[in-house]
This record gives structure tokens, C-alpha cells and sequence, in this order.
């Protein structure tokens, strides 16, 4: 990391520069080649709405890449397994719960700039959707190879064990609709409210077991703001 204590001394930089450029090191592992790069990548576009300045480019990019990764990984540790095995275990490796949790852990939370005053997007996804756009920036910065081993070194090996995956219900909506068929309950969906966040519709969607709301989740479309309902509604009655 020599070229962090270069950074850090002699560079001039702010206290504040450099408690991030620190921090994003720990999260790479490496140097980064260029700052400005990661610093999109970084970017939510609560606080940077242009194309070239918020990571939603860098998100499309590092989404097609990671994804391959996987597939790759996946295809090569299972030799004998068919399609709809692999399609489903990438899903639940590359979902957007999933991202987002692994985004935390390593520490994407601290150093994701977005607008802190909108308590909607701390609960949200973006954290999920800045890793993507961080692999998306390893990517342009150095390129095809390296970036696949620093997904398996930061990413797979340390956090997505396919043995509990293969065992995990992803649809944590079907699990709910075959809980309720089974005791007689009726289960619906219900939009709870919707409006506008930063220039996104956000939608709040409450699972409604015989008119009574269990849960409700909150998300940029009504398929995840649901799906997350559904979630918070398994763990709470137990499945």
C-alpha cells in the first residue's frame, strides 16, 4: 500500500479525501489507478444526477460482468447440474438482497455518497447497486482478468457459501402464497402508498393476510417492494 501513504502524505489532501481514499482501499484491497473512476462508481444519483457523474453507467456495466463471473464459476463447479439449477443458483447469488447485504459487510455503506437526509434509500437497495458499479470500475481500471480475482478473492469466497445457497428459498413470495393455501388465509398485496424520491417513483407495498397488513416493504418497483414484504412477513410468522 505504498501508494496510499503516498496519497495520504504528501498529496495535500483534505482530512476528508483521506479517510475515504483509506477506507475505499480497505474495500478493494488494492490501490485504485484512477480516484475519479471510483468515486462514480460510488455516486448515487440522489447527489450526482448526471450520466457521467452517477454510477448508474458503471452499475449496467459491472451487473453484465459480475453476473458472467458467476455463471462461469458456477458452470465449472457443476459440471453434471442442469440449467434451471444454475439460473437459479446465479439468481441467488447475484440478486439484489443478497448484493446488498455483502455491500455492508464490506464496508460499501460508509463510503457510498447519496443524499443521507432521504431515510427511504438507507433501507433501500443502492448499496447492492453500488457494489455492482464497483466491480463495473475494477473492471474499466484493470480490466477482464484481474477483475474476476478480485471477485472471488472479495466477493464469492468471503461471503456467498453456495452450500447454505443451495438449500435457501429465494422466493420468499411463493413461500408466503404456499403458507397461506395451506391454512386456509388469504394473502394479497396491496400498494400502500407511492411518490416520488429524488426523481423516482418509490412504492410502499404491504402484505395483507385476511385484510390484516403483516409486513410492507419499500422499493424503486412493486416486484422488490413485495418481494421484501414478503420476506419481513416469513420471518415474523415464523416459516
Amino acid at each position: 500500500m505504498a501508494l496510499v501513504r503516498y496519497f495520504i502524505q504528501y498529496l495535500g489532501v483534505d482530512k476528508t479525501s483521506r479517510t475515504f481514499y483509506k477506507q475505499l482501499c480497505n474495500v478493494l484491497g488494492f490501490a485504485p489507478g484512477t480516484l475519479s473512476l471510483y468515486k462514480t462508481a460510488l455516486s448515487h444519483r440522489s447527489v450526482k444526477e448526471g450520466a457521467d457523474e452517477n454510477n448508474e453507467r458503471l452499475e449496467y456495466l459491472g451487473d453484465a460482468i459480475l453476473s458472467g463471473i458467476v455463471a462461469d464459476y458456477l458452470f465449472k463447479r457443476y459440471p453434471y447440474r442442469g440449467e434451471g439449477f444454475l439460473t437459479e443458483m446465479r439468481s441467488k447469488m447475484v440478486n439484489r438482497q443478497t448484493l446488498n447485504e455483502i455491500a455492508v459487510k464490506m464496508g460499501l455503506k460508509k463510503i457510498t455518497i447519496y443524499n443521507k437526509n432521504d431515510g427511504s434509500l438507507k433501507v433501500s437497495q443502492i448499496f447492492g447497486n453500488t457494489l455492482e458499479a464497483l466491480v463495473g470500475a475494477v473492471y474499466v481500471d484493470k480490466g477482464y482478468n484481474p477483475t474476476k480475482q478480485w471477485v472471488f478473492k472479495r466477493i464469492i469466497t468471503p461471503y456467498m457459501f453456495v452450500e447454505d445457497l443451495e438449500i435457501l428459498e429465494i422466493n420468499h413470495k411463493n413461500k408466503l402464497y404456499g403458507w397461506a393455501n395451506k391454512n386456509g388465509k388469504n394473502l394479497e398485496f396491496e400498494t400502500l402508498n407511492e411518490h416520488f424520491e429524488n426523481g423516482r417513483r418509490l412504492f410502499t407495498v404491504g402484505a395483507m393476510v385476511d385484510g390484516e397488513l403483516i409486513a410492507e416493504g419499500k422499493a424503486f418497483n412493486k416486484k422488490d417492494a413485495s418481494q421484501i414484504a414478503s420476506q419481513l412477513a416469513v420471518e415474523k410468522i415464523g416459516l
